[in-house]
């Protein structure tokens, strides 16, 4: 027979830090890819609050940050744009898109 276990006031049961499986990792890391990066933040934000480790949220936040910035130059670049410009539009593309998708393929088990 099943016993309830009781609680400690304010007591919180500890979350696996497991990864989703290799199938969901695949399917977020078309996120990005679908979308051009405009929804590059997608798979790393989803990790961080599935696993909730610090690192999974500092690259969230980081995929969060360039993907700003990428809407930003976007809006306030010129069509006809060269140079230093171009080049910024296109790092921030890449890690926005292929950046992010390759995180969420390559992200390694916490160690516990």
């Amino acid at each position: 027979m099943n016993q309830a276990v009781r609680l400690e006031k304010g007591a919180v049961p500890a979350r696996p830090k497991v990864l989703p499986g290799r199938p969901v990792r695949i399917g977020l890391a078309l996120v990005p890819l679908l979308s051009l990066g405009v929804l590059g933040f997608v798979p790393s934000l989803t990790l961080a609050l599935w696993r909730g480790t610090r690192a999974d949220r500092l690259a969230a936040v980081l995929f969060a940050v360039v993907s700003v910035g990428w809407c930003l130059q976007i809006a306030l670049t010129p069509e006809e744009t060269h140079g230093f410009s171009y080049l910024l539009d296109v790092v921030l593309l890449a890690a926005s898109t292929l950046g992010a998708a390759a995180h969420c393929l390559t992200v390694k088990e916490s160690g516990r």
